[in-house]
């Protein structure tokens, strides 16, 4: 599979974050986050997943343990499992974060 301009498949909502599922595997999963401005991702914590967001466009503040940071397009944010962490638009822009975890969420 090959997706070209991911950016471009954002979904926003106005009730709630908006999250578009790109890929899965056996070991991988990878997604986008789509902020709108004042949206949010509430500190959380995965105990068995590594994450890592990286920032397509707009600007935020990331949260991982107790570091708090702005971040804009071109940033990577590594959360290690059993790591809280969380990430807000605290921009005017909407906020496109490729989102890429593993193992991917397990099936109910």
């Amino acid at each position: 599979m090959i997706l070209h301009d991911i950016a471009r498949l954002a979904l926003f909502d106005t009730a709630k974050l908006g999250k578009v599922a790109l890929a899965s595997g056996e070991l991988l999963y990878a997604g986008l986050n789509c902020f709108l401005p004042g949206q949010q991702h509430a500190a959380h914590v995965h105990a068995d997943q590594d994450k890592l967001y990286y920032v397509l466009s707009g600007g935020g503040e990331a949260q991982v343990g107790g570091e708090r940071q702005e971040v804009a397009q071109g940033d990577l944010i590594l959360a290690p499992a059993g790591v809280e962490h969380g990430l807000n638009n605290t921009g005017s822009a909407p906020l496109v974060v490729l989102v890429v975890f593993a193992p991917p969420p397990r099936k109910s």
